[in-house]
């Protein structure tokens, strides 16, 4: 018996790991790229246009992919996804050593990898109900385990990339990149093979019409649902900035103030650090406080102080501070928009409205990064972060200023469906938190 459930843990711990492993590498990637950039070209707008290059077709993967991923198979998708990741990856630093790699070759290598990464990370994510069944294991020490290990993957992967770059160089922290998505790619391949949820399912044969109806259920129901609605336009713009911060902002700020990469690596895994504290403490005591009152708080505290502070500021210490700290209350942001997500979205519809909320947040993600090459190139690094770290704030005041948001403490049921086309049950992702460095 003891060995039997050893074995139905197998998946279930392999699916972990590759998402630590691939999470880890995208720190290495998140790091290392605007590194690589900035050190070849020496241009925040060109760190800026690869940004875009690489977020645009995330946003695509996100609009249109849903549906595909359970007729080609969830294990398929995962490794297929980290596969192409990987080979894009690694072809940055090959063919910069082979003095063959062009700006326009970076550009395309890094949308192929934006469009490849997201279908794999929702593949691996909507197992995760399957498989902890599988285990034997609750839902909710599951979806925690695969949450504290994602944050603990990126807080490690940014602490290395920081070390990594100024050791032996941006290339070779991409080759190291490409090694995790292998890495993850063989453990979910011999990991999951022959779990069920992981393999294709039969559905309605493909056509545009059937493809087009699923996808406008889940937009129909976010479109029709306030508070949800409420939540993706914040989170749109919040993403929006984090990725001039993170793509552009933070890598230009420190090597031009802080010292290096060195210390890039450092605020960055700071942040992630704090948002897995936050995160377990929320766990721990957050059902006792307002859910509204709670996120509110944290919303508000994790954006725009640390925009405020790195204009003002031109040393580490202060900086690494603040971002602790807005790490810490952006933790406790994710617990609180899963738990509406799944309170407010009928199970049968929880994957189509998933994307489409995966969609809505990440829309302004290749705004944001180009924005943000271009300010600073315009206005200088400093007038960048006030004028970016003020579109966050003003964002983050909408909880203050609009009453949908007093729904948060309602645990209403979720709404009928009320759309006549086929839906089937399906295990959901929950709507994608506000992705920051620490998210």
């Amino acid at each position: 018996m003891r060995g039997g459930q050893a074995r139905g843990r197998i998946p279930l711990v392999s699916v972990l790991a590759a998402n630590s492993v691939s999470t880890a590498g995208t720190s290495l990637t998140l790091i290392g790229v605007p590194w690589f950039v900035l050190e070849t070209t020496g241009s925040a707008a060109r760190a800026g246009v690869v940004a875009f290059c690489a977020t645009l077709p995330i946003v695509a993967a996100a609009l249109a992919g849903g549906p595909v991923i359970d007729r080609i198979g969830r294990r398929r998708v995962a490794v297929a996804s980290d596969a192409v990741c990987g080979a894009a990856v690694a072809a940055v630093p090959l063919l910069h050593a082979a003095g063959l790699l062009e700006f326009w070759m970076l550009c395309a290598l890094m949308a192929l990898n934006g469009f490849a990464h997201t279908p794999g990370n929702t593949a691996r994510y909507v197992l995760v109900p399957d498989l902890a069944e599988h285990a034997g294991t609750t839902l909710a020490r599951a979806a925690s385990l695969y949450d504290a290990v994602s944050r603990g993957a990126r807080m490690v992967g940014a602490a290395l990339a920081g070390v990594l770059i100024a050791a032996v160089g941006a290339e070779t922290v991409l080759l190291l990149d490409a090694c995790t998505f292998a890495l993850s790619a063989l453990l979910v391949a011999a990991g999951v093979r022959g779990v069920r949820a992981a393999e294709p399912r039969k559905a309605a044969p493909v056509s545009l019409r059937t493809y087009a109806s699923e996808l406008r259920e889940g937009y129909s129901y976010v479109l029709g649902h306030r508070l949800l609605l409420a939540m993706v336009v914040m989170v749109l713009f919040m993403n929006g900035t984090d990725q001039g911060w993170l793509a552009v902002l933070l890598p230009v700020h420190a090597e031009a103030e802080l010292g290096g990469s060195t210390q890039l690596g450092l605020l960055t895994s700071l942040m992630a650090g704090g948002a897995l504290a936050g995160a377990l403490l929320y766990g721990a005591v957050g059902h006792r406080f307002s859910r509204r009152a709670v996120f509110t708080v944290c919303v508000v505290l994790c954006g725009g102080p640390r925009f405020l502070v790195a204009a003002l500021t031109d040393t580490t210490p202060p900086l690494a501070l603040t971002m602790a700290l807005s790490g810490l209350a952006a933790g406790v942001l994710n617990p609180i928009l899963t738990t509406l997500t799944y309170e407010r979205v009928p199970e049968e519809l929880r994957s189509r409205v998933s994307g489409a909320l995966t969609a809505g947040c990440e829309l302004a993600m290749p705004v944001g990064g180009l924005a943000a090459g271009l300010l600073v190139e315009g206005v200088g690094a400093t007038g960048a972060l006030l004028a970016m770290g003020g579109v966050y704030l003003l964002a983050t005041l909408s909880p203050l200023v609009f009453p949908v948001w007093r729904t948060m403490d309602e645990t209403a049921p979720a709404a009928p469906v009320s759309s006549p086309g086929p839906s089937r049950p399906a295990p959901g992702r929950a709507a994608s938190p506000p992705r920051s460095s620490a998210s």
